[in-house]
């Protein structure tokens, strides 16, 4: 099976043309203070530089990134859709362990004609991610005649809002190198954790585990969530795979982050104060809005599953159930119990010094019921 797709590895992009001669000669001659002074320098790193440092210091700085390795995207969903197009053809697939992000079915097919076959895990294990999983979602889609091309990890999860622990991160590296399928690990909520168990990256695995087809692993990142940065559209590939990382080089400037963007953040993420202040102080916050929806939930009849990071709570899964990327969800309370219940809850959530003097949440309109 063929490891990339065909517009990775076709010559459709143009770029045998005299033009981008100058583009590609630092590819070919690259600077090196003592091994080749005399090389190009590349001018264009000083933002790739401050992610790479930021992406390791949100790591715990257990991880060393390769700033010639980013590829930066208009978001998140650019990135995604990049990097898809570099490692699938159209009616390809990719395993994802459900439940997930409903929107990533809907880009990924639409914009990239890719599907999306969900990993059946279920409430009664917190629906942990587990070998027999993938090897059935695996053997289904091969029964269909349908070509797998990886599997992708969203980790801390949305909606489960947990992290991944190191032997799930291990078994799911070495099921996709059995398979010599991708791994690719959305990891845009990597600064959310809030409470233990700490974030681990597949980056730390890949650097416990030799013996790995390091070609096979890529990152999608993005600072719109750890930051709450998403207007900025600041998205980010970090790839293992020269041939992907060139690849998705050329389709960036479909979706480029624009240059006074650029510029923001590497001077922003540059100020190690300011970063450590932030990473810290948004934990703290995050855990302290987590207590108050979860205990408001709770005061209303409605259970959710335990979480340490994300922005986002699961709630009500029935035990036992298990999801394929809808969330199911039993309450034990009707629709208008429920409505009536949150009444107090609001005037937990509304009180002035839980809000900020913008929330458009103190509008008479948007707290209008029916």
């Amino acid at each position: 099976m063929e490891l990339l797709s065909k517009i990775a590895t076709n010559d459709g992009h143009g770029e045998n043309s005299a033009f981008f001669d100058g583009w590609k000669a630092y590819d070919s001659d690259p600077y090196h203070p003592t091994n080749n002074p005399n090389g190009v320098i590349q001018m264009g790193l000083a933002e790739n530089q401050a992610v790479a440092r930021f992406m390791e210091k949100v790591r715990g700085n257990r991880v060393r990134f390769d700033p010639a390795r980013i590829v930066m995207s208009g978001g998140a969903t650019g990135a995604q859709e990049t990097l898809a197009f570099c490692l699938a053809d159209p009616g390809d697939a990719l395993l994802v362990p459900a439940p997930y992000y409903p929107g990533k079915r809907s880009r990924l097919n639409m914009a990239n004609r890719i599907q999306l076959l969900p990993v059946i895990c279920h409430s009664s294990n917190d629906f942990k991610i587990t070998r027999q999983a993938l090897e059935t979602a695996y053997k289904k889609a091969q029964d269909s005649n349908i070509k797998v091309k990886g599997l992708l990890l969203n980790n801390p999860s949305n909606p489960l809002g947990t992290v991944l622990n190191r032997d799930t991160l291990t078994e799911s590296l070495k099921f996709t190198n059995d398979k010599k399928i991708h791994l690719i690990c959305d990891e845009i909520y990597s600064a959310t954790v809030f409470a233990r168990p700490n974030f681990i990256s597949i980056a730390e695995i890949l650097q416990e585990n030799d013996e790995c087809n390091r070609d096979l692993i890529h990152i999608v990142y993005s600072l719109s969530k750890d930051l709450g940065f998403p207007g900025f559209r600041v998205g980010i590939i970090y790839s293992y795979n020269d041939s992907v990382v060139n690849c998705a080089r050329k389709m960036s400037s479909f979706g480029l982050v624009s240059t006074q963007t650029q510029h923001l953040i590497a001077s922003m993420l540059s100020d190690d104060v300011f970063v450590d202040r932030f990473l810290s102080e948004s934990a703290k916050r995050l855990g302290q809005r987590h207590k108050i929806l979860s205990r408001g939930l709770s005061q209303v009849g409605i259970g959710s599953l335990k979480s340490n990071a994300g922005l986002f709570l699961l709630d009500g899964s029935e035990e036992g159930s298990s999801s394929d990327g809808i969330n199911r969800k039993q309450y034990g309370k009707s629709k208008l119990e429920i409505s009536l219940s949150f009444r107090r809850l609001d005037e937990i959530m509304m009180a002035p010094h839980k809000m900020s003097p913008h929330s458009p949440m103190s509008s008479p309109l948007v707290r209008a019921r029916t």
